[in-house]
Formats: structure tokens, C-alpha cells, sequence
């Protein structure tokens, strides 16, 4: 089949933008090895991109330097919108794609995928979250870390009743647990988590549940949420926050850490949804605003997403590096998906395409001398 040169210069042209060159020697340059990539990429938008590198049809050096010139120049904006993207849209318009009864898809399809790629990618504490790099040396230093400053940023003190809305393996209630005497209750959609959870935290004053946010019950002094907002969806933001607001005690405090987007969507990236986290969404300053509006006063708003580029360039390596020990049980087509998958949001936060934030409400600001901490 000949080349269609039209798309070729049309494609080459889009990504001079970026300063990054086709065949070219850079790091961050592109190596064509299937001509069909062109239309391919062109036509589908993020889906063509994405699967078109799982296939093998392009190569760079760096994932991550790609992805930060061509989101930092802005190149998604001068393609046309894609199918897959409109479909998108239009399912996240029509239906709850984050229903009850869909909640179970996002265990399924991404934390169930093996706890052994999970512990040789997030280090000794199995923390699936942004680090905290201020003063930290390495990955573990730097979770270690996180975890102490949203455990300071909560005040907690020996007793208190801590609920974790998405507790993954249970890193941070257990953390919280044997450093500040806590008791805490974990909550997630994932069956391996829940299971690895729960021997992890044996011998604590810790449960971890196999449940839905939206079955939740009881009160609590603290509620955290690392990580997990990214699936509630915009449909259910108001609901979320209201069920926080009704077990959270009238003097508590509730920190959830969450990617944000700069502009308000209604679905997530298509690709990252077909392979990553299907039904995610990042939400916007704007739609977190609307959703605490007269239930939750915001103490303290903290943005660190140069840490999520650092997080990920750590877990990646990690990655990498353990390959070899966990490779017969996924396939060299997940290898180049996952590569993709990190290292294409490293170079997003860094090109602050995403942000990374940590939030700190109180209930009707009855929690009068808030100080943030850093």
C-alpha cells in the first residue's frame, strides 16, 4: 500500500510544533516502523496513538520527553476530535458510567491485575499514590513520607476512628495505625486488595471491607481518600461528598487527594479508559467546588504534581527493572502497555497538563484552628 504523503507532511508538521522530529536522533524523537501509523494516529486520536504503540509501529527513547513536548505543545487541540472521543462523551452524557452496579469494573480490569506487578513496581509499602519528594531521597522515603504529612494534616490522635474511602492494600491505615494508635476502617473494590489488605494488616486495630462507597456506614473522626476520586465520576461528585459529610463527626476532618484536571469534562482520556481505568474521569477545580457547596468548608488546597512525575519515572523503573521476574505472567503486548501508561502521565504532569491535589475540608469550618502543613 503507498504512502499517503498528505498525511505524512500533515503529521510530521503537528509534531515540528513540539519541537519533536520524525526518524529523528533526540530522545524524545519518533521512530516510525509501520507506515500505517500515520492514518492511524491521525484518525483515532489518543486510541490510534496508544494502541498503535502497543502494536509496535512507532519507538522513541523517552515516553516520557515525548508526551511532555507534545502535551505541553498543545497538539491534541489541533487534531480533529476522534470518534472514539466523541463516543466517549456521549456515553459519559447518557448514562452513570461510575454507577453501583459498574463499580466492581475498575477492581476487575486494573487492581486486580496481579499483586505481584504491584509489589515489585510501588516499593515496601505497596502505596499506590503520589509521593511526597520535599526532603526524600528514594520511592519509599518519599511515601513514607506522604503518608506522615496526610496523617499530620488530619491531626490524628490515639483512638480516633479513621474511615479510607479507596484503602487500596491498606498502606495508609496501616501506617496510621501502628504510628498513631488509630483504629480505621478500609474500604475498596478490589478483591486482590482487600485480600492482600487484610494480611498486611494483621494484628491491627484495622478492618478492610470489600464494598462501594455509597454503602458506607457509621461515623468517623477522620475520613481520608487517596487516590480513588479519579473514579467516582462527575454524575455523583454531589453524592459522594454528601455521604463523606454524613459519617464524618461535626469536628472532623476529611483529606482527599485526588488528579485534577485545569478544564471541566465529562469522561476521561479514551485510551487510558479502554486500557487503564475504565469509567475514570479527573475531575476540575470547578465540579469539586459545586460539589462541597454548603457542606464542607475547604481549609487547605495543596497542589504537588512534580512529585506524581517523580512517583512515576520511580515506579517505572521499578517496573523495568523487575520485568524479568514477573514477565511469564503478562504478555509483551502488557509490557509495552503499561510502559505507555506510566510513562505518558509522567510526561503529563509535568507538562501540567494534570495537577496533583491535596484537600483538607472540615464540616461547617467547626474545626476552628486549622494550620496547613507542607
Amino acid at each position: 500500500m503507498p504512502p499517503n504523503n498528505k498525511i505524512e507532511e500533515t503529521t510530521a508538521e503537528l509534531l515540528s510544533l513540539a519541537d519533536i522530529k520524525i526518524n529523528g536522533n533526540r530522545p524524545w524523537d519518533i521512530k516510525i516502523l509501520n507506515k500505517k501509523f500515520f492514518s492511524r494516529a491521525l484518525s483515532q486520536g489518543s486510541i490510534g496513538l496508544g494502541e498503535s504503540y502497543m502494536d509496535g509501529w512507532w519507538e522513541t527513547k523517552k515516553l516520557d520527553e515525548f508526551f511532555y513536548r507534545l502535551l505541553s505543545a498543545e497538539i491534541h487541540k489541533k487534531i480533529k476530535i476522534s470518534w472514539p472521543v466523541i463516543k466517549t462523551v456521549i456515553k459519559s452524557k447518557i448514562i452513570n458510567r461510575q454507577s453501583k452496579n459498574r463499580s466492581s469494573a475498575i477492581g476487575e480490569k486494573h487492581y486486580d491485575v496481579g499483586n505481584d506487578l504491584f509489589a515489585k513496581m510501588l516499593g515496601q509499602r505497596m502505596v499506590y499514590t503520589c509521593g511526597y519528594w520535599r526532603h526524600a531521597r528514594n520511592l519509599n522515603e518519599a511515601q513514607s513520607a506522604k503518608l506522615d504529612l496526610v496523617c499530620k494534616k488530619l491531626k490524628l490522635k490515639p483512638g480516633m476512628k479513621i474511615l479510607d474511602i479507596g484503602c487500596g492494600w491498606g498502606s495508609f491505615i496501616k501506617f496510621a495505625a501502628k504510628k498513631y494508635a488509630v483504629e480505621a476502617v478500609g474500604i475498596t473494590v478490589s478483591k486482590k486488595q482487600a485480600e492482600m489488605g487484610k494480611q498486611l494488616c494483621h494484628g491491627l486495630t484495622v478492618e478492610i471491607k470489600l464494598q462501594d462507597y455509597r454503602d458506607i456506614e457509621g461515623k468517623f473522626d477522620r475520613i481520608v481518600s487517596l487516590g480513588m476520586f479519579e473514579h467516582v465520576g462527575y454524575k455523583n461528585y454531589r453524592k459522594y461528598m454528601q455521604i463523606a459529610n454524613d459519617c464524618l463527626t461535626r469536628d472532623g476532618l476529611f483529606l482527599l487527594q485526588t488528579i485534577g484536571q485545569n478544564n471541566s469534562a465529562v469522561s476521561g482520556d479514551p485510551w487510558t479508559d479502554k486500557y487503564i481505568f475504565p469509567n475514570g474521569m479527573l475531575p476540575s477545580i470547578q465540579q469539586i467546588g459545586n460539589a462541597i457547596e454548603n457542606l464542607f468548608i475547604m481549609e487547605d488546597w495543596h497542589n504537588f504534581r512534580t512529585d506524581y512525575d517523580k512517583t512515576l519515572m520511580a515506579w517505572f523503573a521499578n517496573f523495568d527493572k523487575n520485568w524479568n521476574y514477573i514477565k511469564n505472567n503478562y504478555s509483551a503486548k502488557f509490557y509495552r502497555m503499561w510502559k505507555y501508561y506510566l510513562l505518558s502521565c509522567a510526561g503529563a504532569f509535568r507538562a501540567r497538563n494534570i495537577q496533583l491535589w491535596q484537600i483538607v475540608f472540615s464540616k461547617s469550618g467547626n474545626n476552628k484552628e486549622y494550620v496547613s502543613i507542607r
